[in-house]
């Protein structure tokens, strides 16, 4: 039988996680977009190998969808909301995080925490490329190489960057949502 287990990180707390991120950005700003994208992919792929809890799985399988979004050549997110998701990933290209990831059990809590503050960081860009995704494949769009379908992709996607930028505003306007990056 499950048994829930709910913790909840004090500002203290999460302002430790928010230095150490910021560390991790700092070390990471002189990689390639290449060294970070790497370096996601490899902890999903290390962490898909392992039998993991599954709040801990969970969580990682979510980097896998942030290298997508960045790879996604009809998406192509770029400017503040690339350097944003990229930033993100910085933490993951760092060797030495929180809790070594060898320990066995709990190697990998820290990064699932760290995802789990990402993932509510970029919710507007995350549902955006969701979006997106749902009405290129519903519409079948993908692929597509006709001036058309490049078209159709275009006013797809700025129309998800608009939503993304209101929600984003909206959310911000509300106030008192913990960022990872500040």
């Amino acid at each position: 039988m499950p048994v829930k287990v709910t913790f909840e990180l004090s500002d203290p707390d999460l302002e430790h996680l928010r230095e150490v991120m910021l560390v991790a950005r700092e070390k990471a700003r002189g990689a390639s977009e290449d060294t970070l994208l790497a370096s996601a992919r490899r902890l999903a792929a290390e962490t898909r190998k392992r039998r993991l809890p599954g709040f801990v799985a969970s969580r990682l399988a979510s980097l896998e969808s942030l290298v997508q979004m960045l790879e996604d050549a009809d998406w192509s997110l770029s400017g503040a909301y690339r350097d944003r998701v990229l930033g993100a990933l910085a933490y993951f290209a760092e060797a030495e995080d929180v809790i070594p990831d060898h320990v066995p059990g709990i190697g990998f809590l820290d990064d699932a925490i760290m995802v789990e503050l990402v993932v509510q960081e970029l919710r507007p860009e995350i549902d955006a490329y969701a979006e997106f995704r749902r009405l290129r494949d519903e519409q079948g769009l993908a692929g597509g190489d006709s001036a058309a379908h490049r078209e159709e992709l275009a006013r797809r996607r700025r129309e998800m960057y608009r939503r993304m930028e209101r929600r984003r505003s909206q959310r911000d306007r509300r106030g008192g949502l913990f960022s990872i990056f500040r």
